[in-house]
């Protein structure tokens, strides 16, 4: 079974014959651009974890009984990162938030050593056939003071949890699809503990997440939102509580990737057959990439994984076949593109007869970007007649003339 799927597409332009999955982030706000942020994204090609970024061990919490996290069940191979649970050979107590806690089974965790606050995050993996978890969330550590200086708030946002064990058994919705939630872990002035959420967000699929590899992604929009995203299909939003807070996700939180026992008899334990197959006992995470949004026009300091990963197929966007416009000298285009270093954008209007009679070049950076462009003309368009837009994708030098995308738009002077 294992080799069915080692020598897939690891990471780069994703893009595998029969398969549907869109990657990437969604349309970025008018003005602005997303950009790949390195602290939070790894192809895991190499032939072990990258320490300047990850953890192999959660370093605030040791795992829920019976599954303990250990450093052991990490590793990077094959193009991915895996995390591996199996059966302990032998049962291990530990004295851990203030009780004696016994575990028997091996789980792993993988927590970013940065933390970060909004963007756009997403993760291609495939979950173990078992009842342990594959899941992609971000938390806080530590409590922050509430509203009423007495309280206190934590934050969890999870993007995807689930399993990927097939069969009837307890628990068994959650091995399918994709689920997101977000907790605000409130602390009253009585010192009570409260999981105060939002409704969650479910994708509901046939295909047990054990089967094939899917792409999970969230947007953190800002503290009092987010979107959700599953392989191709169309995004769904979520209000967080804010019940006690008005803007309740204002704190940073640290990525986190993390195979755990769930509680019975919410899920079924994993047994010891599962646990023993090399087929089934392994989470994989393709990649993990992480974007945030910069001004359309603000340079950055790193170097661009986009151009490594030649992550686009580079484009220029029009959201419509035709824009109406008044009769003005200057014209407000807006555009969207995709670039995987920094290019040129040529524009140039033509009339009905096809004559070119306006030009002008606008240089772009790398990213996924939108804005508005005016492009100003030595005379005004006529008013109640056509013209004909054309943008094209070419590379910063002038002296090639290379068209990597074109576009047209109509453009209509009343």
């Amino acid at each position: 079974m294992l080799f069915l799927f080692i020598g897939e597409v690891h990471g780069q332009r994703y893009s595998p014959e029969n398969e549907d999955v869109r990657v990437g982030p969604p349309k970025p706000p008018l003005g602005k651009r997303w950009v790949m942020n390195p602290d939070f994204s790894d192809e895991f090609n190499g032939t072990a974890l990258d320490t300047t970024k990850w953890l192999n061990h959660h370093p605030t919490w040791i795992g829920r009984e019976p599954g303990l996290f250990m450093k052991s069940q990490v590793s990077v191979a094959d193009g991915y990162l895996q995390l591996k649970g199996e059966m302990m050979k032998k049962d291990t107590t530990i004295n851990a938030y203030g009780s004696n806690r016994t575990f028997s089974i091996a789980g792993a965790a993988v927590v970013s050593k940065k933390k970060t606050q909004f963007g756009y995050f997403e993760t291609r993996a495939k979950a173990a056939e078992t009842t342990m978890s594959t899941t992609f969330w971000f938390s806080t550590v530590g409590s922050f003071k509430g509203p009423n200086g007495c309280d206190t708030y934590g934050l969890e946002w999870d993007i995807h949890e689930s399993v990927g064990k097939s069969g009837d058994y307890s628990g068994s919705y959650f091995a399918s699809g994709m689920h997101s939630n977000s907790h605000f872990w409130y602390t009253d002035c009585e010192g009570e503990r409260h999981d105060r959420r939002a409704a969650q967000v479910r994708f509901e699929d046939n295909e047990v997440t054990s089967e094939n590899f899917h792409v999970y992604g969230g947007w953190w929009r800002n503290e009092s939102s987010a979107s959700y995203y599953y392989d191709h299909r169309e995004p769904k939003h979520q209000k967080f509580y804010d019940k006690v807070k008005e803007k309740p996700f204002d704190q940073p939180m640290y990525m986190r990737l993390v195979s755990e026992t769930y509680p019975f008899p919410w899920i079924e334990l994993p047994n010891e057959k599962e646990l023993s197959d090399p087929s089934k006992n392994v989470v994989y995470y393709d990649w993990v990439r992480a974007y945030k949004l910069e001004d359309i026009s603000k340079k950055i300091s790193h170097i661009s994984l986009e151009k490594e990963l030649q992550l686009y197929d580079e484009s220029v966007i029009f959201d419509t076949t035709e824009i109406t416009l008044g009769k003005v000298s200057n014209l407000e285009i807006p555009i969207s593109y995709k670039a995987n270093e920094p290019r040129q954008l040529v524009l140039e209007v033509y009339n009905t007869a096809d004559e070119k009679i306006a030009t002008d070049k606008v240089q772009l950076l790398a990213g996924y970007g939108h804005f508005r462009h005016e492009l100003k003309l030595s005379n005004t368009l006529n008013a109640d007649t056509e013209y004909r837009l054309l943008a094209k994708l070419q590379p910063l030098q002038d002296d090639d003339k290379t068209i990597l995308d074109r576009n047209n738009l109509i453009l209509k002077i009343k």
